[in-house]
């Protein structure tokens, strides 16, 4: 099957955007994770799903639909503003528990431990994404 003219632009502005959410990620992940470390309760998912968003061997349907979360994570402004107490994570957490949810079987046992050994000693993390890439 062929694609038509509006497919590859599709998959093109698809593309652009991926770039654009795993540059956004890269940049605001890892200081915003250690802002809010024993504030929010999906940390350790956070993290895990950061590690799976840019291991190499994630489908790049999964990549998109954790980086779109990630991304939605670690905007300054979103829905519900993380300072209101109570509050403040709730749509975050909806946003990253849904992708969760969707591509569960892609977050693999060592994106846990990755993750585990993150949150066991923050300090011990340079924060560089995994080398691999989107």
């Amino acid at each position: 099957m062929q694609k038509t003219a509006d497919q590859g632009s599709s998959d093109a502005e698809t593309g652009v955007q991926l770039s654009r959410n795993a540059e956004r990620v890269r940049r605001g992940f890892w200081p915003k994770i250690r802002r809010t470390m024993g504030r929010i309760p999906f940390t350790r998912e956070a993290v895990a799903a950061y590690y799976c968003a840019f291991d190499a061997q994630t489908p790049l349907r999964v990549k998109g639909i954790l980086l779109a979360a990630l991304a939605y994570f670690v905007m300054p402004v979103d829905l519900v503003p993380d300072f209101i107490a109570g509050l403040g994570f709730t749509d975050d957490a909806a946003v990253l528990l849904t992708a969760w949810r969707t591509v569960a079987s892609h977050i693999a046992p060592h994106h846990h431990a990755r993750a585990a050994a993150f949150l066991d000693d923050p300090s011990d993390h340079s924060g560089d994404h995994p080398g691999a890439t989107t």
